[in-house]
């Protein structure tokens, strides 16, 4: 049965979920706004990889 690959520039989850982890790690207090920021993208781009992931695994 044949997968469907990811859509082009959508990175694994496991990528994103590792920034997110590292920005975290990295500030280890409360978020900029510019920080807040790069999180909030960070998380819809994680969501759009794990719906890519749902997708695929179906």
């Amino acid at each position: 049965m044949p997968t469907t690959p990811p859509p082009v520039g959508v990175r694994p989850a496991e990528a994103v979920n590792a920034e997110i982890r590292a920005l975290l790690e990295r500030t280890r207090r409360r978020l900029s706004d510019v920080e807040r920021g790069e999180y909030e993208e960070l998380l819809r781009e994680y969501a759009a990889a794990m719906r890519g992931g749902v997708a695929a695994a179906a």
